[in-house]
């Protein structure tokens, strides 16, 4: 997407929310036996790597923590040898997945720019916790252009970029480690480009395309579904943005033919499911997107009452940096860190697709959580605005705009 400029990081004591300091302070103390040697740092900071995106240009759902050495209870690091931040066993318990989902499936993810250290970095991840290989000469990785071909690849992405191709290219293998990878780079962050790089996957047989980057929506998305994201029979999954309710609805998120993923602050907790998961609500610009689009029809599935058109989300996952996940970036970075942003919760929701088996032909997989949504786990606390009607911004039982119709709790859900 484009060369951004780093925003100013942003203070976790002081932007989080009077409710999700309750469950960080419950979380924190559930872990301080396991943890006597490891305790909570005074200030845990965070900026978000891209600006929000336009109509015309693509922008990254991608947030880093600034200071993950600090080992914060919120992390809830099950080794005291990996780095901070969830990896692939906390999210398979958090979301009831199995530890060898995604064999037989190739999940495609689509990025802008080249990342040279793109294979290399993810080796680094999978070996770390213990996954399977997946590289070019084993035939389950495979990096090529928006032609389908392994050169000439684009030209180099910024670090900003790198970045958000090691978050999406580790969550998918954690949460799908047996499913190959297809890594799909567009020349450019327009949205020809991106479309292109996710029509080729399609060609090239992927059945499950992420998609970590948003546009703001605009009256030409519905043109935009014919040539691009219309297809059938394949689970194509776009983040809902990382800017807040106030900041609107973002594209491809809004198209009735994606699964849009919102984002939850997911916690350790002492109930039966071992979690705990509410709105990720950071501060006023920075939170999980959601809202009423102004242009996408709304699909036969989808039955809220106070939107006329497409509403957003459809499910949500982990996003929030305060907990966030690990992941490896060595491209102009300095290996290890901790992550958030919808761009985390995006490759998760691919990744229980991948898990759930191969969609039904002629189906749309958008639809399916909304026939199985007792298959999942309903988010009902916190908001990421004001808004009225207002479930479009805060989580209520059943369906709402921050988290749609809730979290995985294990496949059932994402398949016909």
């Amino acid at each position: 997407m484009r060369r951004q400029t780093l925003k100013r990081p942003q203070v976790l004591l002081a932007a989080m929310t009077a409710g999700t300091l309750a469950v960080t302070a419950l979380a924190m103390a559930g872990k301080a036996s396991a943890t006597p040697n490891h305790p909570a740092p005074a200030v845990l900071t965070w900026h978000q790597l891209c600006a929000a995106p336009s109509t015309t240009t693509a922008s990254c759902d991608v947030v880093k923590v600034d200071n993950p050495h600090e080992r914060v209870s919120a992390f809830g690091t099950t080794t005291t040898a990996a780095p901070s931040g969830y990896g692939p066993a906390d999210l398979q318990s958090a979301y009831k997945l199995p530890a060898d989902g995604g064999a037989g499936q190739t999940i495609a993810v689509i990025d802008a720019y080249d990342d040279p250290r793109a294979e290399s970095d993810l080796a680094t991840y999978r070996k770390q916790y213990g996954l399977p290989a997946c590289t070019t000469a084993n035939g389950c990785f495979k990096k090529v252009n928006s032609s389908g071909q392994t050169s000439p690849l684009p030209s180099a992405a910024s670090a900003n970029q790198g970045a958000e191709d090691s978050l999406d290219l580790d969550l998918v293998s954690a949460i799908a480690p047996r499913a190959k990878i297809l890594f799909v780079e567009a020349s450019g962050g327009t949205m020809s480009a991106m479309g292109a790089a996710v029509n080729r996957a399609v060609t090239l047989g992927a059945k499950f395309v992420s998609n970590s980057y948003i546009f703001k929506e605009s009256s030409s998305d519905p043109t935009y579904d014919r040539q691009y994201y219309n297809h059938a029979g394949v689970a194509v999954v776009a983040g809902s943005g990382d800017w807040n309710y106030s900041w609107g609805v973002g594209y491809p998120s809004s198209s009735p033919y994606v699964t849009s993923v919102g984002g939850t602050s997911l916690v350790r907790a002492s109930n039966a499911r071992g979690w705990n998961e509410t709105v990720w609500n950071s501060k006023a610009s920075e939170g999980t997107g959601s809202g009423c689009s102004a242009y996408e029809s709304k699909p036969s599935w989808q039955t809220d009452s106070g939107c006329s058109k497409r509403m957003t989300a459809d499910v949500a996952a982990v996003a929030d940096p305060a907990h966030g996940v690990a992941v490896y970036d060595s491209y102009q970075a300095s290996g290890w860190g901790a992550y958030g942003g919808t761009s985390a919760a995006t490759p998760v929701i691919a990744g229980v697709y991948a898990d759930a088996g191969v969609p039904t032909t002629g189906s749309n997989p958008a639809s399916y959580p909304y026939a199985h949504s007792d298959a999942l786990n309903d988010v009902t606390a916190g908001n990421n605005g004001t808004c009225s009607p207002a479930y479009f911004c805060t989580a209520e039982h059943g369906y709402d705009g921050p988290t749609g119709l809730g979290t995985p709790n294990g496949t059932a859900a994402f398949h016909s």
